[in-house]
């Protein structure tokens, strides 16, 4: 993979990085034509096939993540995916079984709260990986989901913290048409969850709409949320937050601009969803 970012850099070619843990759908392929776009049609877009096992926690789900190879190529080469790259666990983290790999990518601050909270060995998986894939890669541009806010801006100061040459985007939501946010754990939800998960957008709406008119405690906000959830029978609300969308740092007070994320198990799937007020 390296050799060949090397060989198209030479050749002036622009390098767009999808990361992504397989079982794609829409929002995947959403951001595989946004990296078209920023490295345009003679560039070469790489879309990374990878289930991280160091972001998963011990009672999470890595060993049934969903996955399907063969229905994830087929979609890639009808988006114009240029090279997928399909690394193994000993190429990412050699001798990690053995306990002869203890490099990591540790930020401090953004990762603290919400999804830090709840899945504490979560981001320090997260961007020791990313920062693999694009020392693997060598892009210009790497393209990311919304719906992972938290993530996202982790990411983002990550890249800019240890001076990677490149940049970060950050592409929409994209949502089914009741309004839930596209996600391959939806594959988890069997008929009735699914029409619970709404809960998570109709929640997001009603903030939204709450603080249209006023500022709103957060306390207040948060006390609507539960409320929504506890009327859902197969709902349990992990957490719900208020904050400023950049900064991540925590608002008492919510006032339009501020976004909220939350994270709800519908089931025994977590899902989670964010928005601006």
């Amino acid at each position: 993979m390296q050799r060949a970012a090397v060989a198209w850099r030479q050749q002036g070619r622009r390098i767009g990085l999808v990361p992504t843990m397989g079982y794609l759908h829409d929002g995947h392929i959403s951001l595989v034509r946004e990296a078209r776009k920023r490295v345009g049609p003679d560039g070469a877009v790489v879309l990374s096939l990878y289930v991280n096992p160091t972001q998963f926690g011990p009672t999470e789900d890595l060993s049934r993540y969903p996955r399907d190879l063969p229905r994830d190529f087929r979609l890639c080469r009808e988006a114009g995916v240029d090279v997928v790259f399909l690394p193994s666990d000993a190429v990412m983290y050699p001798g990690r079984d053995q306990g002869a790999y203890s490099t990591y990518v540790v930020e401090e601050r953004l990762s603290q709260g919400m999804e830090g909270v709840s899945r504490p060995t979560h981001f320090r998986g997260v961007t020791t990986v990313v920062a693999k894939l694009f020392n693997c890669v060598l892009p210009e541009v790497a393209i990311f989901g919304a719906k992972d806010w938290q993530q996202a801006a982790v990411i983002r100061r990550m890249t800019q913290d240890l001076n990677f040459p490149l940049k970060i985007v950050v592409s929409p939501t994209r949502r089914d048409t009741d309004g839930v946010a596209l996600s391959s754990r939806n594959k988890y939800l069997n008929e009735d969850e699914r029409r619970q998960a709404t809960v998570l957008i109709e929640s997001i709406r009603a903030c939204r709409e709450a603080v249209a008119r006023r500022k709103m405690p957060a306390a207040q906000l948060r006390e609507l949320v539960q409320q929504a959830v506890a009327l859902r029978s197969s709902a349990r609300l992990d957490y719900v937050e208020f904050f400023h969308p950049e900064t991540l740092e925590v608002a008492t007070s919510v006032a339009r601009g501020h976004q909220m994320a939350l994270a709800v198990f519908v089931g025994k799937t977590r899902l989670i969803d964010n928005g601006r007020l």
